[in-house]
């Protein structure tokens, strides 16, 4: 299962299942669950965990220390969960002790080439990045993001669950979830009603989302008086969780 061309360090942790392509380095204090696929020329460096049946491609680069000036060689971490897919040439960096000294990532996202996911990102499970799109450091993106080719978000941005970020975005601010930006500086285009229904949401909830989407972009009104409006007409579990997104901004939202 282990290419005899492949350097594992005898400290890595893999499950007896584990393949490993040919000229892949695994590194000191890397674990590697049961069922994944480590392709030829990837590089793994710890500390690392990735979970079980992850999919790793050629040329990735997955845990390497940051490119963060500040970081000093403190042994900080990467955490994956299972199901992933990281293909060819993506680059995902371990974290900084200036955050929470861990990269997380959680189950069933795909990574397409030449995306990257910078130190201390928390990124949720379902996520898909497509072709070259970035992640700066600290970013978090809630379950169900999608992130169109060559698009860019700041670091400290926060990407609410089942958003939607065009090809060739910038994204400078917090996306509420549910909704779709596109544009540089990315503007709002409307809620993700698409996705939504693929994913099994009901009209109703759809109808009132929508209706909370026109509050906040289209009604004039300012940020605490939508929120506000918001809670008093609907009391629906997907409301709240747009509210929530709202409420928990840090940088502003996209306007």
């Amino acid at each position: 299962m282990i290419h005899p061309t492949a350097i594992v360090d005898p400290t890595a942790r893999l499950a007896a299942d584990v393949e490993v392509g040919p000229y892949s380095v695994i590194g000191p204090d890397v674990e590697i669950d049961a069922g994944c696929v480590i392709g030829p020329h990837v590089v793994i460096k710890g500390p690392t965990r990735l979970g079980q049946r992850n999919r790793i491609f050629q040329f990735a680069s997955v845990g390497e220390e940051c490119q963060d000036k500040k970081y000093a060689g403190e042994p900080t971490r990467l955490e994956m969960g299972d199901d992933n897919v990281v293909r060819e040439s993506v680059t995902i960096h371990r974290g900084t002790m200036q955050d929470r000294g861990v990269t997380t990532i959680g189950s069933r996202n795909l990574f397409m080439a030449y995306s990257h996911v910078g130190h201390d990102c928390l990124i949720g499970d379902d996520c898909i990045l497509a072709n070259q799109a970035t992640l700066a450091g600290h970013v978090t993106l809630g379950n169900f993001s999608i992130l169109g080719g060559l698009s860019a978000i700041h670091q400290f941005c926060h990407m609410g669950e089942h958003a939607m970020v065009g090809g060739c975005s910038a994204i400078t601010k917090d996306i509420p979830a549910f909704i779709m930006v596109n544009g540089n500086p990315a503007a709002p285009h409307g809620l993700n009603s698409i996705g939504l229904k693929r994913r099994g949401f009901s009209a109703e909830a759809i109808k009132a989302l929508g209706e909370g989407y026109r509050l906040v972009y289209r009604k004039g009104l300012t940020l605490e008086q939508a929120i506000a409006e918001i809670e008093r007409r609907f009391s629906l579990e997907e409301t709240r969780r747009f509210v929530d997104s709202l409420k928990v901004s840090q940088r502003g939202i996209i306007r």
